[in-house]
């Protein structure tokens, strides 16, 4: 009888054991975000970087997930043509008539914006609340993160928060940043985690007291942030220093002391 861990033998069952590791990976990124189906159809046109066509009519504006220059490239060569079911919590309409969902090829279990995130595609928006579909989304994200695939292969996609200005001339755009919380200061009903010693200057992101209770619920007291390194995802507003508005817990995710920039275990 030949010996099972003989070379031949082990090469043979090389491909086995990878399609095995991948179809695992993709397991473990599918199950979370199985919602109710809010219907189905065939994927006739891409409309934008984050809406597709129904061959019915229907617009359908992907959730979860904040476009990047290869978005739309992405989605052409994974959806036209292909049937799709929607999944989601909520149908109703946006004020431009698309439905917003996150779309399955078929009967397939991991969602088009979790394959888009893990093929750096694409960047987590943390709109999703559902925590174990938005841990799934964000791990399909760190995937391309760890690997530098896709739009994290670019050193400038997360900005360093001691740069206030790269990231100024980014207002209006979502961006991802990382950095150390100088100090937690709160003003009225707003808190403001300051990156800078300049606070008119400096980046900051600022916590509403409506949205306080969330983050208190989730086990992150605000005050606890200070001297402590996290990596923050929105929309850049602001004039004489960058800002970005947190309005959900998944925005602001904790970062070891040691870890190295963009990369989270």
């Amino acid at each position: 009888m030949r010996n099972a861990t003989c070379p031949g033998h082990v090469t043979r069952l090389l491909p086995l054991i990878a399609a095995f590791l991948l179809v695992a990976s993709h397991a473990a990124l599918a199950t979370p975000c199985q919602f109710e189906s809010q219907g189905e159809g065939r994927v006739a046109a891409i409309v934008d970087a984050r809406s597709v066509r129904l061959d019915d009519g229907r617009e359908v504006r992907l959730t979860g997930i904040e476009t990047t220059s290869t978005t739309k490239q992405a989605l052409t060569s994974l959806l036209v043509g292909r049937d799709v079911i929607l999944r989601g919590t909520d149908d109703t309409p946006d004020r431009y008539g698309r439905q917003g969902a996150l779309l399955f090829i078929g009967e397939g279990e991991t969602s088009v914006q979790a394959v888009l995130l893990a093929q750096g595609d694409a960047r987590v928006s943390a709109e999703i609340t559902d925590k174990d579909c938005a841990a799934a989304l964000m791990a399909a994200e760190a995937v391309a993160r760890r690997q530098k695939k896709g739009n994290w292969a670019d050193p400038s996609a997360i900005k360093n928060a001691e740069s206030p200005d790269d990231i100024l001339a980014g207002i209006g755009r979502f961006m991802v940043v990382e950095g150390k919380v100088l100090s937690v200061r709160q003003a009225g009903a707003m808190t403001y985690l300051n990156f800078g010693r300049n606070w008119t200057r400096g980046f900051a992101v600022t916590i509403s007291k409506r949205a306080q209770a969330a983050f208190e619920s989730a086990g992150m007291a605000l005050k606890s942030l200070e001297s402590r390194r996290i990596r923050v995802r929105g929309w850049v507003e602001g004039s004489t220093g960058p800002r970005i508005d947190v309005r959900l817990v998944g925005q602001v995710e904790l970062l070891g002391a040691n870890e190295p920039t963009g990369v989270r275990p």
